[in-house]
């Protein structure tokens, strides 16, 4: 038989194995080698243990809103939701409650705001921008109205030691993260709910038509996106050992940036839990390391804005290319 006629074995790249993350993971690589060149003191370890609790609690919110954003919807309420989780548990805590039973009435709380975002989403038909921009005001303004927009202290020191101690040698917090990251990367992959969500995302009538039931499984991403928005705030809220009110804010923008930056598409279907990752990282590393060159934060927000939108050019770009080609 002809060498020709044999056939070639395929290398397994890179991007085979990450997919779409692929891309995110190869900036942050880049970035950290560059700032490894550019100061002595980012590669340290006291400096990667604060890396690691300023990247995990958005994190972690970036990864619910991932879910969301592969359906092609989008939660806008995210980080109100975190300050409302965070500022319940606090309030329970002052007044007693053990702390195993404040945290699950602060994630409860979480949830049942994602299961009113989800229910007005799959059942009212309303569109996730309205519904979740109208809960991003009515949790914000509860947190608000029932603190008196005051900060909630003291806590237990018990509380405080979830999120500023350590296992191994590594902060709790990387802990909770890597473990979100990996389940939420094993149940898009490998589960039936994983396969629905993409194809909501991919035609939600077409998913419907195929038995997929679309409803339900909208319910279930926005109150997984408020529970992991009420894990931010219990972590939140550990860290600072406080209850604060404004907690929180502007942390949606930080999401939707990290799963755009790691190769999610906003138009549904694409994008996945390590490059959602990858992109918090992104985030957190250039503010990390613009800190310790001593950059203007003013302009790290422009650096986020520019990779923002260059993620999206590539991103349609590549969808042009595929049209063209004939490729779904």
């Amino acid at each position: 038989m002809a060498e020709s006629a044999l056939p070639r074995k395929r290398v397994i790249g890179f991007g085979d194995l990450f997919g779409r993350d692929a891309g995110g993971i190869v900036i942050l690589i880049v970035l950290f080698g560059a700032l490894t060149l550019a100061s002595d003191q980012f590669l340290t370890a006291d400096n990667m243990a604060n890396l690691a609790r300023q990247v995990a609690i958005f994190g972690i919110i970036a990864v619910g809103e991932l879910l969301v954003i592969l359906t092609a919807g989008i939660d806008l309420s995210v980080g109100s939701v975190l300050a409302l989780a965070g500022c319940v548990t606090a309030e329970l805590l002052t007044h007693g409650v053990p702390v195993p039973v404040a945290i699950l009435v602060g994630l409860a709380a979480a949830v049942l705001a994602g299961l009113v975002n989800g229910s007005l989403v799959a059942y009212g038909a309303l569109p996730p921008f309205i519904v979740t921009l109208g809960m991003l005001g009515i949790a914000r303004g509860v947190v608000l109205v029932f603190t008196d927009a005051n900060t909630i202290q003291p806590l237990p020191d018990a509380f405080g030691d979830i999120a500023n101690g350590t296992t191994l040698g590594v902060p709790n917090l990387l802990w909770l993260f890597v473990a979100v990251v990996v389940v939420t990367a094993v149940v898009l992959r490998r589960t039936v709910f994983g396969r629905y969500i993409y194809a909501i995302g991919s035609n939600p009538e077409s998913a419907r038509l195929a038995g997929v039931p679309v409803k339900r499984v909208l319910v279930a991403v926005y109150a997984i996106s408020g529970f992991l928005a009420g894990v931010g705030g219990v972590l939140f809220t550990s860290r600072l050992n406080a209850g604060i009110p404004t907690a929180g804010t502007g942390y949606e923008l930080n999401a939707i940036a990290a799963c755009v930056i790691g190769g999610a598409s906003l138009f549904g279907a694409k994008g996945g839990a390590f490059g959602a990752a990858a992109g918090a990282l992104i985030v957190a590393t250039l503010n990390n390391g613009g800190n310790l060159l001593a950059i203007n934060a003013f302009y790290l927000q422009i650096i986020i804005g520019l990779l923002i939108l260059v993620a999206v050019f590539f991103d349609q770009w590549q969808g042009r290319l595929r049209s063209r080609r004939g490729v779904t």
